[in-house]
């Protein structure tokens, strides 16, 4: 059995913006943090457990890139009135 490291992701809103483990990201009116999650798991594997709405662990090494790649989801995302 090999050991792997791993980081609780936590997410929720406050004033209508994601808050992902301590970092604002986006307003809310975007997609749900849990489906983008799940969908970049898809293409290369990070998440360790899922936990439920609000939690996933996954894989500490891999932290970063997820949170830029959650980041510029988001941003995708997002509605501008400019």
């Amino acid at each position: 059995m090999k050991a792997i490291k791993g980081v609780l992701l936590t997410w929720f809103v406050y004033a209508n913006r994601y808050i992902v483990s301590g970092a604002w990201l986006a307003d809310l009116s975007v997609a749900p943090v849990k489906q983008i999650l799940l969908t970049l798991n898809e293409k290369e594997s990070f998440i360790i457990e899922d936990l439920d709405d609000h939690h996933v662990v996954i894989k500490a090494d891999e932290e970063w890139r997820v949170r830029r790649e959650l980041e510029a989801e988001l941003e995708k995302n997002t509605y501008s009135l400019e």
